[in-house]
């Protein structure tokens, strides 16, 4: 077994991301649970699921009808502050297979101004497998970038140079005799799997039998905080 990832191969950036290799790949994790990879301009998020309210809504489980808008416009300023030439949607972007039929059009607006001036790709998921039908952008079943493979599902196993959402991974932190809940990033600096980016989404803990056996030693969080991420020693993790 591989020996474990510690903290301090993570560095703190300015912005307030963690600054992690990656198979040899030098990427920013951002606070706000997109990843930047700065050598390709490429701005990568995860399980945006946009639609869920609206889908929620239909079966009668009233939800604020703003996460398509709200995950939209965080999308945006983060592709805004960045100026980035790509913009990589990991997967279950869309929360169903009608979300774009029900999506309004300021909200199908805000993806255009988003795909306007630089690529976007829409790698698919198990929730929206035949990608959008009229929204911007191009479809993909995964994404090669240097020696990193992008996909929505992370394979079984231990696996070098992957970057996959789909898992939602969050954790419960321990410090100070004070426990808290956050998304999170998950990476022993072989693969990373990102937390989900939509507002709806929300997380599974790292500790779940999902995350079992995809990470050859014992992994580090990268926990999203208030404007800056934190990297924690999977011995701080708690399974609660």
């Amino acid at each position: 077994m591989s020996a474990a990832v510690r903290v301090s191969q993570f560095a703190s950036s300015p912005c307030g991301g963690v600054r992690a290799g990656v198979a040899g790949v030098e990427a920013l994790l951002r606070p706000s649970g997109a990843l930047w990879i700065e050598a390709e301009g490429m701005l990568v998020a995860a399980d945006l699921h946009l639609e869920k309210g609206s889908a929620f809504a239909a079966r009668g489980q009233l939800l604020p009808p703003y996460d398509t808008g709200e995950t939209l416009r965080r999308l945006a300023a983060e592709a805004e502050a960045l100026s980035a030439r790509a913009v990589v949607l990991l997967g279950d972007t869309l929360h169903d297979g009608g979300a774009e039929a029900r999506m309004a059009a300021k909200d199908e607006a805000k993806v255009a101004a988003i795909a306007r001036g630089r690529i976007l790709i829409w790698v698919v998921g198990n929730h929206d497998a035949d990608g959008p039908r009229r929204l911007p952008g191009e479809v993909a079943d995964e994404l090669s970038v240097g020696s990193m493979i992008l996909r929505h599902e992370p394979l079984a196993g231990p696996s070098s140079g992957e970057a996959a959402g789909h898992l939602h991974p969050s954790a419960r932190v321990s410090a100070r005799g004070r426990s808290v809940r956050r998304r999170c990033f998950v990476t022993d600096g072989r693969r990373v799997i990102l937390p989900a980016f939509g507002a709806y989404a929300g997380g599974l803990n790292v500790r779940d039998q999902a995350f079992a056996g995809l990470f050859a030693g014992a992994p580090v969080v990268v926990a999203l905080g208030s404007g800056r991420a934190h990297a924690v020693p999977w011995t701080a993790v708690s399974g609660e």
